[in-house]
């Protein structure tokens, strides 16, 4: 082979290869702005405010998201896996009766797990496991911070336990039903009922139906007076 043929060889792969960058560099940059602004939704104005209005930095933040996690896929569920997850939020809302900041903290606590077992990062890494969240679920992953921050109010520096009112944690708990109901949907938060609304397996029958509304009031309500 001649030597002027290996140069033209030499210089049409370099072209090739330069090419292919080029292209890479471009698809990235489509992905990111308006591409990473839909993907996270108000996540990305969140993240944006804590960069101080630095969409740049808030946007490499989000793309580091998406290179660490977007691959994840989750564990699908089975109808007793929900079955159970189900019955335990409704042993929270219960709970939330008498002792709201224990049920906010058991509520915490069952989304970590539910997170895990659909395949994120555990709850002991809950820094890790919120950022995988975001990729898949950033709707509603706020809802999760929010609870997560209440429930470790007292214990991390935070407010103490006078700090948080009742309706506080009422809100909170409501704001991470979403979260738990996209990771225990059947259609994988793809098509998500509204958040509270009784979404039990056919095969628990009424009784589980029933079972799954609990009414979001301060005080047990009293038994009428005869």
């Amino acid at each position: 082979m001649s030597t002027g043929l290996i140069i033209l060889l030499i210089v049409i792969a370099a072209v090739v290869v330069l090419g292919a960058a080029a292209l890479i560099v471009r698809g990235r940059g489509r992905s990111g702005g308006p591409g990473l602004k839909r993907r996270f939704g108000p996540e990305y104005e969140r993240t944006v405010a804590l960069h101080d209005g630095d969409t740049k930095a808030a946007e490499r933040e989000l793309a580091e998201r998406v290179e660490r996690h977007g691959h994840l896929r989750e564990r699908p569920l089975d109808g007793a896996e929900r079955q159970r997850y189900a019955d335990r939020w409704t042993a929270v809302q219960e709970h939330f009766v008498d002792s709201p900041r224990e049920a906010v903290a058991e509520a915490d606590a069952l989304i970590a797990e539910v997170a895990a077992t659909r395949g994120y990062p555990d709850g002991g890494r809950y820094e890790e496991q919120l950022a995988a969240l975001s990729v898949h679920h950033a709707e509603h992953v706020d809802g999760y911070r929010q609870v997560h921050r209440v429930a470790r109010a007292g214990t991390d520096g935070g407010a103490g336990p006078a700090g948080t009112g009742t309706e506080e944690l009422r809100a909170a708990l409501l704001g991470a039903r979403a979260l738990f109901d996209d990771l225990t949907s059947a259609e994988s938060g793809r098509h998500r009922a509204p958040a509270g609304t009784d979404r039990a397996p056919a095969t628990g029958g009424a009784h589980s139906h029933a079972r799954s509304h609990v009414p979001w009031a301060p005080h047990r309500s009293r038994p009428k007076e005869s």
